[in-house]
């Protein structure tokens, strides 16, 4: 087991510290690293993907899972699979696609790890379908700050605590994972173009159900009638009878192909990502979307995972990186979203990495982000003046409106605002307390939010 004094910081490199990076191979050694984290705790983390600072830990200890990746059971007739917290969404697809598997749940990348996939407890395109990904989990394995391995089901308190509570009850070591059958590794994908705000909703609401993956890019910096318009993007995994006979795809319908480019550059001149450069690009990817496409078959990274062919496209933000915010607020609570698209609309925010989907019922993690309603994400770069203030402003709306912002994606929420948007949080609280009376999991994160 090694361990180095490293610098870490999120996907976003906003908020860069310095830890003790241990990383365990086996499970003994990783008991060992929780009971040597020292006086500033330790806190576990997968591939580094969350936005902000949920798995750093400033002068304590970082336990770097990633060497923990076995996977120890494929269920292919019941379709489910045991492995470890360290292995990734990506070498899950490998494995599993060509036995007619695919992962329940994947977010906007498949470079995160089990272990992280149940400690932010992702969405993806599919949640108005299929829920967060902790509905999927059966049972895991937890490593606890005592040193002991408990085996937690799903449904009980201490797997609703872990579920989306960010690493603060312990090291996920194994998890049993339900499984989404298909035919191909393929997808038959719909795409529309909507003029306005209100046109982009009415079409959400009126043909989500059809799919079972749906989301909006929605271009923030229009204005006037055309503020939020956006292009609609729905989508199924493909039927065997959707590939053309004869072709490559039909004699190999579950082969896993990914296409790669060249890496972003390690430096991007500051101011690179401003509202010229972002409006530019957001007129041409408006007017070059079909008005209306049917039965498009696309890639499962395409569809998907479109960024994880540019390795570390972080870098594009600059020195300074980029927040990415991200709120939900209820279904009744629409003019609350106009309210908050027209402000930063107004505020001329260079993003143009925005979706807004629909989410489904909500799960049982006391700290799960998702809820019914709204969900808009947006990337903004870090060093837009007076960018504090303004996000501080959409959070009280935010609040107002009964929402929340996720957890994993942030690096500047006010702790006061967290009660109002996560209302177990006092269970939360006592469960961790009763559970780790010493502190040993702690993170930057759970700092700041007082977790």
């Amino acid at each position: 087991m090694s361990a180095d004094t490293v610098p870490v910081t999120g996907w976003g490199r906003t908020a860069p510290t310095t830890a003790r990076l241990i990383r365990p191979r086996t499970y003994e050694e990783a008991v060992a690293a929780v009971r040597d984290c020292g006086a500033r705790g330790g806190i576990p983390r997968g591939l580094g993907r969350a936005y902000g600072d949920a798995a750093q830990n400033a002068g304590g200890a970082v336990l770097d899972m990633t060497g923990l990746d076995r996977i120890h059971a494929i269920d292919a007739d019941g379709g489910t699979v045991r492995c470890d917290a360290g292995v990734s969404l990506h070498r899950l697809m490998e494995v599993l696609l060509p036995l007619g598997w695919f992962v329940p749940v994947t977010p906007g990348t498949r470079y995160v790890t089990v272990g992280g996939a149940i400690g932010a407890d992702i969405h993806g395109k599919n949640h108005h379908v299929s829920g967060s990904f902790a509905r999927h989990v059966l049972s895991l394995e937890l490593l606890t700050a005592d040193g002991g391995i408990r085996t937690v089901a799903h449904g009980t308190p201490l797997f609703d605590a872990t579920a989306g509570g960010m690493g603060l009850t312990g090291v996920i070591l194994t998890a049993t994972v339900r499984l989404q059958p298909v035919e191909t590794s393929l997808m038959t994908v719909d795409t529309e173009r909507a003029g306005d705000l209100d046109d982009l909703m009415a079409r959400l609401t009126a043909g989500d159900h059809r799919y079972r993956y749906s989301v909006a890019w929605i271009d923030l910096l229009a204005r006037g009638a055309a503020t939020g318009r956006a292009v609609v993007t729905r989508g199924d995994h493909a039927p065997l009878d959707a590939l053309p006979a004869g072709t490559r795809a039909r004699r190999e319908p579950l082969a896993f192909r990914t296409s790669r480019l060249p890496p972003a550059p390690s430096f991007v001149p500051g101011g690179l990502l401003n509202r010229t450069t972002v409006g530019i690009f957001n007129e041409l990817w408006y007017r070059k979307a079909p008005r209306a496409r049917t039965g498009q078959l696309q890639r499962i990274s395409t569809f998907f995972h479109p960024l994880d062919g540019v390795p570390h496209w972080n870098r594009v933000y600059g020195r300074g990186g980029f927040v990415q915010y991200q709120f939900v607020v209820g279904h009744g609570q629409e003019d609350a979203l106009r309210r908050i698209v027209r402000r930063i609309s107004a505020r001329r925010c260079p993003s143009f990495l925005a979706v807004l989907k629909r989410f489904g019922d909500a799960d049982a993690g006391w700290l799960s982000f998702p809820a019914p309603g709204w969900t808009l994400a947006l990337d903004i770069p870090a060093d837009l003046p007076g960018l504090g203030t303004f996000l501080d402003e959409l959070d009280e709306e935010v609040a107002s409106a009964g929402g929340r912002v996720y957890l994993a994606k942030d690096s500047r929420l006010r702790p006061e605002l967290l009660a109002a948007m996560y209302p177990r949080l006092a269970d939360f609280r006592a469960l961790r307390a009763e559970l780790d009376p010493r502190g040993v999991f702690v993170s930057d994160l759970a700092r700041r939010l007082h977790l």
